[in-house]
């Protein structure tokens, strides 16, 4: 049975190109700044992002960490929204390691947090509470693009109450790629950006944290101290510029495919999608109660995979997904509705 794997975009696998820039990348040991490979990667995507410098790093859980890090100190607080990866899905790694209190608040239908809710979260300069440092978003965020118009507001909010502004950009190029703008326009609003390689854009491994240099020295240190100091990572870093080179115009064929899965789906029986249209490369379906439990298990029994519960499913699709894929996943996800 051939499996169609729709759990997450970092199951892609490097294509064959991207294997052969790996093979032929040119080393050094990066701990000592001597691996031109790793340094061409952070180089360039901070010239992209129009950051002074970038910092590789083997996740984006780490990349996230170093920055939330380097931008606060034990006792301060960060604002990031309740559902937000550097919240919710980091195993509290601000709080354990740098003992940095979260200030979570929910988010609006459209993956925003409310301004007004922001403001009033930041605390007054009082010894009885934490000082408020940073705020951290999320773009995309559960596949949905925030929009322009809000990351400027909310900068400009962080900026008067003097905050550092700090963005999640692990599915970054989605946003750039569905708004069919240039990185740098999302990217220069914020002080420090994580972008992510190893999801859509294909890589197999790495992020890429940009910001000011002083930031990514900072978040330098912290990085060694986390275990994340790679010796000959032009290895990985190759395959970070390949994707970087050759497989950012691809995502529009992703969104373009989850928007196909929704229209074949869309009004069968038992299954609703959410939102009505696809987020960018998510799809997210709720299934009748009576039909819940086994929904999961009968569509991977059928060799569809994703992932979801309670509430909700989520398929996420990727650059290893074809549109005769999307119709197998289909009809496989239509007939388990009618169970």
């Amino acid at each position: 049975m051939d499996i169609i794997d729709l759990r997450s975009d970092t199951v892609t696998k490097p294509c064959s190109n991207m294997l052969a820039a790996m093979m032929s990348a040119e080393l050094g040991d990066d701990v000592f700044s001597e691996d031109p490979s790793v340094s061409k990667l952070e180089t360039s995507l901070a010239e992209r992002a129009g950051h002074e410098a970038g910092l590789f790093c083997p996740s984006g859980t780490q990349s996230n960490l170093v920055a939330l890090l380097a931008h606060c100190q034990r006792g301060d607080e960060y604002i990031v929204g309740q559902n937000a990866h550097t919240y919710k899905y980091e195993a509290g790694g601000a709080a354990v390691l740098g003992s940095i209190q979260p200030q979570p608040i929910e988010h609006g239908a459209d993956g925003t947090i409310a301004l007004d809710k922001i403001r009033a979260a930041i605390k007054e300069d009082d010894f009885h509470f934490a000082k408020t440092r940073l705020l951290a978003l999320e773009n995309t965020i559960g596949g949905k693009v925030i929009s322009q118009d809000y990351l400027a507001s909310a900068g400009q909010l962080a900026r008067e109450a003097g905050l550092g502004f700090h963005l999640d950009g692990a599915r970054v190029f989605n946003a750039v790629v569905a708004q069919r703008i240039e990185l740098d326009q999302i990217t220069r609003l914020f002080d420090s950006v994580s972008i992510c390689l190893s999801k859509g854009l294909g890589a197999p491994i790495g992020s890429v944290l940009v910001s000011n240099k002083d930031v990514i020295e900072e978040a330098r240190r912290w990085r060694k101290m986390l275990g994340g100091g790679m010796r000959q990572a032009g290895l990985l870093a190759a395959a970070g510029v390949y994707a970087l080179e050759n497989n950012v115009s691809d995502l529009a064929k992703d969104h373009a495919l989850a928007q196909h899965l929704v229209n074949l789906v869309s009004g069968a029986e038992g299954l609703t999608v959410v939102g009505e249209t696809a987020n960018t490369n998510m799809v997210f379906l709720k299934v009748d109660e009576a039909l819940r439990n086994g929904f999961l298990k009968a569509c991977a029994n059928e060799g569809v995979l994703f992932t979801g519960g309670k509430d909700q499913f989520r398929l996420v699709i990727h650059r290893d997904i074809r549109s005769n894929m999307i119709d197998r996943a289909a009809q496989v996800i239509r007939e388990a509705g009618l169970r």
